[in-house]
């Protein structure tokens, strides 16, 4: 059984342009526009997201680090 890779050339592309010009037009910026503000919400999203984990990470370390300290002051 043979499978078949699909990929997008430059012709498909041209394609798919055509296609979104002739269908949104006038409203085409207005779209890109949208998607750009989405796109920038969620990196920042993602990098809050980043942040939090690091931050409850370090926290983490430096909690164990001063229960190591309190074992070695103990002994």
């Amino acid at each position: 059984m043979t499978t078949l890779a699909w990929t997008i050339g430059p012709w498909e592309i041209a394609a798919i342009v055509v296609i979104a010009v002739l269908l949104f037009g006038r409203r085409l910026p207005e779209i890109g526009k949208n998607l750009g503000r989405a796109l920038v919400e969620f990196k920042k999203g993602l990098r809050s997201v980043k942040d939090e984990v690091e931050e409850t990470a370090n926290e983490a370390e430096d909690a164990t680090e001063a229960g190591e300290e309190d074992d070695g002051q103990k002994q």
